[in-house]
């Protein structure tokens, strides 16, 4: 089983960014996929998940209303859209998957981790 998080790079300030998150050896429709980031020099922290079944998104509280997450059956792709994107949301994000439907906040809770990507919000 192999997460890929891609779509990292560098954006402005305001600006919008896409990630995607592919999988192989796993068919997302049977997992909770979820977003996490890492700040530098700060904790790995949640962003936010989709449950798979049931298109059900759930967000970190201070992301709302900027990100949103989809799913693709199409392609087993699950996309992360950020908007109005801020030096805050600069850090490394990384994708992971979850068996069941369970959106969880806590990275113990997943089993299967992409190698994550790198987004730069510059002013």
């Amino acid at each position: 089983v192999q997460l890929q998080a891609f779509g990292g790079g560098f954006v402005q300030r305001g600006g919008s960014l896409t990630l995607d998150c592919a999988a192989s050896g796993l068919t997302f429709s049977t997992y909770a996929t979820a977003w996490f980031r890492q700040a530098p020099g700060k904790e790995r922290e949640f962003v936010g998940g989709i449950s798979w079944s049931s298109g059900t998104t759930l967000f970190a509280d201070s992301l709302k209303g900027r990100f949103t997450i989809s799913r693709n059956a199409v392609d087993n792709t699950v996309h992360l859209q950020m908007n109005s994107l801020t030096w805050d949301d600069t850090g490394v994000y990384y994708c992971a998957a979850s068996r069941g439907e369970r959106i969880y906040r806590l990275q113990r809770n997943y089993d299967y981790w992409g190698q994550g990507t790198q987004v730069t919000v510059s002013s």
